[in-house]
């Protein structure tokens, strides 16, 4: 039976903070996907890192194309010419893999080569002219003229190589480069230069970046789409593992520092002042899948369209859990307790 939709008299005013995750952004896909066919739910900001910029911006891009049904063609287009970029990619699963359902390049001689060269050689080396196969494909998936003037505002984030520090670039600064760079790991990729600074994935200082949703839009509630997950039981023991959960911990951690500065911030700002009233105000939701725990680091590279579809669909089910369990609270609470996040502080 369908996922009974909750009723709502009013629209509703959300904002979207999308994760970034390599090829488990499909999961996004399918999130926004499901959450595009809901009439009462509008948007009014979308901050994105990495896979989730990418997904942020086609999203915007076909929002202003053609509506809600626009934004989830282009989404749909935007992830078919990645995997058909992928075709004919050495990088692929074995045999006893696709027979077993088991995703996961753990066992593909090329990826394992590739990931021990990416750990002692550098990508200037491996890669001389920086080639990176995503930049034709958002040249012919996102108009950036019209991104410029689309109604739903982006934040897209990166990280300034000198500094350290995100950087958020909104509708009118976002080039394929800007999301290119938001998705540039150093180990495999080459800095990618913008206004004459050196740009690092935005997972390292913001993933996504939470200030720019509550400072400059209007809505009150946001919904994170989370791909890393932040608990995972049990203790990592091969290096696989190991190396694996590092990654999840380190591409968690900015989030989990912002909503902890939240939290604390609610708890003892000024209702009355500026800052006060924003933080009073602020309704967080999450929408998460435990399918991620059965993911490695591994799978992020994978670009088969069944592996795509599979995580469409884990995401579409997914929200509509969320929609169901949690629509009618939305604009009312929230659904993210994120006072969890001070314990133990």
């Amino acid at each position: 039976m369908p996922t009974p939709r909750p009723v709502k008299s009013k629209p509703v005013l959300a904002d979207l903070g999308l994760q970034g995750g390599g090829a488990h952004g499909a999961f996004t896909w399918g999130v926004l996907d499901r959450l595009l066919e809901e009439p009462w739910l509008k948007y009014d900001g979308i901050s994105g890192t990495s896979a989730g910029a990418m997904n942020a911006a086609v999203m915007v891009d076909g929002y202003a194309a053609g509506g809600a049904d626009g934004a989830r063609q282009a989404l749909e287009r935007f992830w078919r010419a990645v995997s058909d970029a992928a075709r004919f990619s050495p990088i692929r699963r074995g045999p006893l893999e696709v027979i077993t359902g088991n995703w996961t390049l753990d066992y593909s001689p090329l990826f394992v080569a590739m990931d021990l060269a990416a750990r002692v050689v550098s990508p200037y080396d491996l890669n001389p002219l920086a080639s990176n196969p995503l930049e034709k494909i958002l040249f012919e998936q996102i108009d950036f003229d019209r991104l410029k003037q689309a109604p739903i505002k982006l934040f897209v984030t990166a990280t300034n190589v000198r500094t350290g520090r995100g950087r958020v670039f909104r509708n009118a600064d976002v080039t394929p480069d800007v999301l290119l760079a938001s998705a540039c790991l150093p180990t495999m990729f080459q800095a990618v230069e913008i206004d004459g600074d050196a740009y690092w994935d935005g997972g390292y200082s913001g993933n996504p970046s939470m200030a720019p949703l509550i400072r400059e839009c209007s809505s009150h509630d946001t919904i994170i789409v989370q791909i890393n997950p932040i608990e995972r039981p049990g203790t990592p023991r091969t290096a696989r593992e190991i190396h694996n959960r590092l990654n999840e911990i380190a591409f968690n951690s900015t989030l989990i520092k912002e909503l902890r500065a939240a939290a604390l911030l609610r708890q003892v700002a000024d209702p009355g002042s500026g800052e006060g009233k924003l933080l009073a105000r602020m309704r967080l939701h999450r929408i998460a899948s435990d399918i991620m725990l059965d993911l490695g680091y591994s799978s992020k590279m994978l670009a088969e369209w069944d592996f795509f579809l599979m995580l469409r669909d884990a995401g579409r089910s997914a929200a509509a859990l969320f929609l169901e369990q949690h629509g009618a609270d939305l604009g009312v609470r929230s659904t993210l307790d994120i006072d969890e996040f001070l314990e133990g502080i």
